[in-house]
């Protein structure tokens, strides 16, 4: 049975093995574990999937709770993907803002096309600015 939380600690081990389970680790730092775990730290709404005692899911984000919530990070592990966990994710991460709050994210390459079905409009006005 698959349960959710925001409350379950996570170390950065479990989250860095999640993303090299998920494809999400090809484009984060899985080689540096004080990034990781300052992601986790500092991230102040994270949502969980575990299957038992086995993290196959996260959702990562930044937010005022109120107007915009910045959604980081979208990671399933690939053996349970399709299977409405993402999905799932996404709405415990909304049930947990306020009801006006926008849901903003980047979309991995590989993503693109998800986020769409989900009820997400696309916006061409992104920008990165990197170090």
């Amino acid at each position: 049975m698959i349960s959710y939380s925001d409350q379950a600690p996570i170390t950065a081990k479990q989250a860095i093995d999640l993303y090299e389970r998920s494809t999400l680790g090809e484009r984060r730092p899985i080689n540096n574990v004080t990034t990781f775990e300052l992601m986790l730290k500092n991230a102040n709404l994270i949502v969980t999937a575990w299957d038992d005692d086995k993290l196959i899911g996260i959702s990562r984000s930044l937010t005022d709770f109120a107007y915009v919530a910045y959604l980081a990070d979208l990671a399933v592990d690939e053996q349970y993907q399709r299977t409405g966990i993402g999905k799932q994710l996404i709405e415990e991460t909304k049930a947990r803002l306020g009801p006006e709050c926008m849901i903003v994210l980047l979309a991995a390459p590989k993503a693109n096309a998800y986020y769409e079905h989900l009820g997400f409009e696309h916006n061409p006005r992104a920008w990165t600015l990197k170090k």
